[in-house]
């Protein structure tokens, strides 16, 4: 019998095996990437058919990318505090294993960098997309070159350095008030830990409230360009997709393998081990999601239980192989298409800021996104073509995800191998 309008209660028609379940009542919801798709589409019909839009369209983008400027001071201090800070007294406790860990995660970081300027370098996906900045600026600004004194570093004002957005200043005050922090020790390093990690959590928040506009700030800035430049701006940034891929698998296979035959790994068990969690974090974009995964699995797999839980945690602080090689990638292809052609100098030069602000953001959705601005702004970089990335950033942050997760699983490996105490097949002696 039907239970509508006869009173019977839904719920025990639920529990009643000879019952029909009620259809539950869904509304299929779009995803952020699913609004971000759209605002693609709309930005490319738009720039194709109403082309005299443009420069309504370019309000909304540069609307959009000033709302991101703002976040960079605060969440720059606040990672960079609670990154040096929050593990100051741990740091201390571990001790060999720490330096060993850091070691390892800089050489790793370094040589993701490396390889994705290499790459854009040889791909150059930004070349020949230029965007209305690079058409309407006579003499695009250049990034500003490396002085031979420390002078640009020292901060003089931090509030002065944060309204210019004088991100090297913001971030050598930033160490220098986490390691302060992390020498007092007692209730006030807690209590600033626990402001610094509370400003964190809020400046995230607002990364997370900035992004529900960017299907409004892409789409506007797609149509901006497809007015200007034509369809085949969107031919450009697959080949910035394909190159980030190509980058990933070479930094996997020249710099992931060698470090895993190295210190003796087995691989085919490793990849066994790290599958579901890589496949988690693929697809969900979240190192944090895959997190509880890949710490189980690395103890089955023979890592010790106490080196698991210290690597893995830090290594989402210093490790971002995947993280640290996109900035490269993308860096560079702005001012590519800025139509700036950027020195091997000032390219290693982006490349060392980007070690130290790159630190602390791979667990938080589009944070790195906020982390690129900042660059690109210490550098004078035009940032109009930094929006353009977002069209194809859910893709890239696929990827990248993986290999942060897949970088730090190895890197627990390794420095397990490397304290001697890795034991594979043998969960039971991992204890």
């Amino acid at each position: 019998m039907n239970s509508v309008g006869s009173g019977v209660d839904p719920a025990h028609c639920v529990s009643s095996p000879t019952a029909t379940a009620p259809i539950p009542n869904r509304r299929f919801r779009l995803s952020a990437t699913h609004w971000i798709l759209v605002g693609i589409a709309a930005g490319i019909f738009i720039g194709e058919v109403f082309p005299s839009w443009e420069p309504e369209m370019k309000i909304l983008s540069t609307a959009f990318l000033r709302l991101i400027k703002c976040l960079i001071v605060p969440i720059l201090f606040g990672t960079l505090v609670v990154g040096i800070a929050g593990h100051g007294s741990e740091l201390k406790t571990v001790g060999r294993l720490a330096f060993r860990a850091i070691l390892y995660f800089e050489i790793a970081t370094t040589l993701a960098l490396l390889i994705g300027l290499v790459a854009v370098n040889l791909a150059k996906p930004g070349v020949g997309l230029h965007t209305q900045a690079a058409a309407t600026t006579e003499a695009p600004a250049a990034p500003r070159p490396a002085e031979p004194s420390l002078l640009r570093l020292i901060p003089e004002s931090f509030f002065k350095d944060a309204a210019e957005n004088n991100v090297m200043r913001v971030v050598v005050f930033s160490i220098l008030f986490g390691i302060a922090t992390a020498q007092i020790g007692g209730p006030a390093r807690a209590t600033m830990v626990g402001f610094c990690d509370a400003l964190s959590a809020v400046m995230f928040r607002m990364i997370a409230l900035v992004m529900l506009l960017a299907p409004v700030g892409v789409g506007a800035a797609i149509a901006a360009t497809v007015a200007h430049s034509g369809f085949h701006v969107l031919l450009q940034l697959a080949k910035l997709l394909g190159t980030l891929y190509g980058a990933l698998l070479a930094f996997a296979v020249l710099v992931l393998l060698p470090a895993a035959l190295i210190a003796r790994i087995p691989v085919l068990g490793f990849l066994r081990a790290v599958r579901d969690p890589a496949l988690l974090a693929f697809s969900t974009t979240s190192s944090d999601a895959a997190l509880p995964d890949a710490l189980r699995r690395m103890v089955e797999f023979g890592v010790p239980r106490r080196i698991v839980s210290f690597v893995l945690p830090l290594g989402y602080s210093f490790n971002l192989d995947g993280t640290t090689l996109y900035l490269a990638v993308a860096s560079v292809f702005v001012a590519q298409t800025a139509g700036l052609d950027l020195s091997i100098g000032q390219q290693v030069s982006i490349l060392l800021t980007l070690m130290v602000t790159s630190k602390g953001v791979a667990a938080v959705p589009r944070a790195s996104f906020v982390i690129l601005q900042a660059t690109l702004l210490d550098y004078k970089i035009p940032m109009e073509g930094l929006v353009l990335i977002l069209t194809v950033d859910a893709f890239m942050d696929m990827a990248r995800t993986t290999i942060n997760l897949v970088g730090n699983c190895l890197a627990s490996a390794v420095l397990a191998r490397w304290e001697g105490d890795f034991h594979p097949g043998s969960p039971a002696a991992a204890e």
